[in-house]
């Protein structure tokens, strides 16, 4: 009780600057809409892709990636259409976009065959999203790579970072979730032709105490001196962070951040002219009421040192039923959109998407 009536006092602040303008609700055609990316057009317009899945709500359930579109800075949102129909063995889903440096679109997602074959693929667009080149197999090696929605960056110099988590096979049933291994490295590509060629980094690393999850979920952010901070999801009680100062040839060792949180991912991005870091994520610390292990509460913090600390927070959901996670964040003008799973025990932990508008002044505010 005493969780609820904090949550009821904390939710009433909130809603002035921040406002929910889409819930996409699970159906019977659609049980699953998750894990997206945003990407403003030359026009001003700005899209939204996304998971679409059919025939099933789990990980290997068929979908496709469909789009959406807003012609009001995300205030309101059109209908989706199919952007990639399903290639997959299971599915196409977690999908990333991209403005590079030449103005192209880039598009990177998972094509998920089976329990033994999951792997990243990239596709461009030179109008605008209209039309997508044929679909790049950016790893080439077989097995289970996972590349978190919103997750590939394109630094200073032009080069493209994609994150990934390894899952080695356990057993050779392509059909049988006993063949995954849940325990998975941190490893990183890299490209320096917009995709055309890639590397893969140096470093991969393991996390050095005894886990059920490994290193999951990585993501990567620039710092403003050039450097490359990347972090994992653990179940260790707290994200892991790596620091790159060769642009992501190779990473230090993992360590426990200062982001305390459940086994659930992070997102983080630099706020926009300036060198401080914006994370969203599940919030253990103990600054706001949390369930034990749940992806609850959702808190925007904000980091002046490069992601050392996160001493500024604000609540963006804490539900008690409520499950928040796999982030995207997109910023336009005085705001930013973020798109999220909001799942609850009457949709499941990520059947329902949900956009978010929230001021940018709003989360600097004492």
């Amino acid at each position: 009780m005493k969780f609820i009536a904090l949550y009821l006092l904390l939710a009433c602040a909130i809603h002035a600057e921040s406002t929910i303008t889409l819930n996409v609700e699970p159906t019977k055609e659609h049980p699953r809409n998750s894990e997206g990316s945003f990407a403003t057009l030359k026009s001003g317009r700005i899209i939204f892709c996304y998971s679409q899945f059919y025939g099933g709500a789990a990980d290997e359930s068929p979908a496709r990636i469909v789009k959406i579109h807003s012609d009001d800075e995300g205030r309101t949102w059109s209908t989706p259409v199919t952007v990639v129909e399903n290639t997959g063995g299971n599915n196409v889903m977690s999908v990333s976009l991209l403005r590079l440096a030449s103005g192209k679109l880039a598009m990177f997602y998972c094509l998920k065959n089976s329990w033994l074959d999951c792997r990243p693929h990239m596709r461009l667009s030179t109008d605008e999203g209209e039309t997508w080149s044929d679909a790049k197999l950016i790893q080439q090696a077989p097995g289970y790579f996972v590349l978190n929605n919103d997750r590939v960056i394109q630094t200073s110099k032009g080069r493209l970072i994609v994150p990934l988590a390894f899952h080695r096979s356990r057993g050779t049933d392509p059909h049988s979730s006993r063949s995954f291994d849940a325990r998975a490295i941190a490893m990183w590509l890299y490209s320096d032709d917009e995709g055309a060629t890639w590397a893969e980094s140096s470093s991969w690393w393991a996390i050095p105490v005894r886990s059920g999850s490994g290193l999951q979920e990585p993501g990567v952010v620039e710092l403003a001196d050039g450097s490359i901070f990347s972090w994992c999801r653990t179940d260790q009680g707290a994200q892991y962070g790596f620091r790159s100062t060769d642009a992501a040839k190779t990473f230090s060792a993992p360590e426990p951040t200062e982001m305390k949180s459940p086994n659930g991912p992070a997102s983080i991005k630099r706020l926009p002219g300036s060198s401080d870091l914006l994370a969203i994520y599940n919030d253990h610390s103990g600054m706001f009421p949390f369930p034990p292990k749940k992806r609850n509460p959702f808190v925007a913090a904000i980091s002046t040192d490069g992601g050392k600390t996160f001493p500024q927070r604000k609540l963006i959901e804490s539900d008690p039923d409520g499950l928040y996670h796999y982030t995207a964040i997109h910023f336009v003008g005085d705001a930013m959109l973020i798109g999220y799973c909001a799942g609850d025990s009457k949709v499941g932990a990520l059947n329902r998407l949900r956009i978010r508008r929230i001021r940018l002044d709003w989360l600097r505010e004492k």
